[in-house]
């Protein structure tokens, strides 16, 4: 919490990087022992191989600067070649084609799957890190649906990296896998929180309308309103980041427009009026946002339009229907804050001499 927060241009490595080091205790495994009836290798890359000769040298070096991270599963060998689906020289699999039907596996190719580095990331992780999709989908089909939903070091699932990376396809592929969508990082984010964060909208729409398939346990039901360890909703975020098409695709898969976040109770349409662009308190004004809402302190949208000299925004809200005569628990109406006394009168006929007052926009 007292972190300094970053811009959502702004990219932290550490949130996603953590996989590359451990890499090299991967490469440490021996080459695989070449399947009965094979023919000889036509010089293309195989999974998880050296180049020739250099496999002695890497490892006498690893072992000299004790640097290699061994699988908490143990460090035994692999002595048979993990059933990679095709043949590696072709292009990768599309995400989104149906997964290959799981193998059945030998205890040795079980182990490299649920390889597990210093920082917690599993194959899985590293696969979403590096984007491989190959490798990636090749977990898929072999590894028990509780393997996809192994949290690293910083409460991080593979899913939460998919989507901080922007790999819509991997998202996809994770949650028809059944990946859970529910589980929260160290900031209390499900992969939902950070996609809006990011404003990554393509992922967002995977997790919102993706179904695990069958035999896959139950679906995991999202909960809109679920907020993380700063009290926000993923509408709340995504009102924050000003991002519209966003919000649209929360509220249509049931975001509540009234919910409060859990610091000081604003609504989304509280927050609209604090980014200052009238454009969004008016989407959420059509989208059936309750104008008077309360905060904790009783203060409603237009109470924080008033004291903020928004006079355009504080319009847009009196036409809406919202009274200015309501007080918060300073006993302060939106009338009280404004600038211009006579600007929020709830009177549409107020004459002086006969002749109509207009109160300018």
């Amino acid at each position: 919490m007292s972190e300094a927060r970053k811009g959502p241009d702004e990219t932290d490595e550490s949130q996603y990087d953590s996989g590359i080091e451990s890499l090299r205790s991967l490469r440490s495994l021996p080459e695989p022992t070449p399947a009965p009836g094979s023919g000889p290798s036509d010089g293309g890359p195989q999974p998880w191989t050296h180049p020739p000769g250099t496999a002695e040298k890497s490892q006498e070096k690893e072992d000299t600067d004790g640097e290699r991270a061994d699988s908490t599963y143990g460090s035994s060998s692999l002595t048979e070649p993990l059933p990679l689906f095709g043949d590696p020289k072709t292009e990768d699999p599309v995400p989104d084609s149906p997964l290959p039907a799981a193998r059945a596996l030998s205890p040795q190719q079980l182990e490299a799957l649920t390889y597990i580095s210093e920082d917690g990331d599993t194959l899985v992780h590293l696969a979403v890190i590096h984007d491989s999709p190959a490798v990636l989908l090749c977990c898929l089909a072999m590894l028990p649906q509780e393997v996809l939903d192994i949290q690293n070091n910083l409460y991080q699932t593979a899913l939460h990296l998919a989507v901080h990376l922007d790999q819509p396809g991997a998202v996809q592929a994770l949650v028809l896998k059944g990946a859970s969508r529910v589980l929260q990082d160290r900031h209390g984010d499900t992969a939902l929180h950070v996609a809006c964060q990011r404003q990554h909208l393509a992922c967002a729409r995977c997790l919102l309308e993706g179904r695990p398939e069958p035999g896959r346990g139950p679906p995991h039901s999202l909960d809109l309103q679920l907020q993380n360890w700063q009290g926000l909703a993923c509408l709340h975020i995504a009102t924050l980041q000003r991002n519209r098409p966003l919000m649209e695709l929360l509220l249509q898969n049931g975001a509540d427009i009234d919910a409060q976040e859990g610091t000081s109770g604003k609504t989304a349409l509280h927050l609209a009026v604090e980014t200052q662009e009238r454009g969004l308190v008016q989407f959420l004004l059509q989208a059936g946002a309750r104008v008077d809402a309360r905060m904790l302190n009783g203060c409603t949208p237009l109470h924080l339009a008033a004291g903020r000299g928004l006079s355009s925004i504080s319009s847009t809200l009196c036409q809406a229907g919202a009274d200015s005569l309501l007080r918060n628990v300073e006993d302060e109406t939106p009338q009280d804050l404004a600038e211009d006394p006579f600007a929020l009168l709830p009177f549409d006929d107020l004459k002086i001499s006969g002749k109509p007052l207009l109160c300018a926009d």
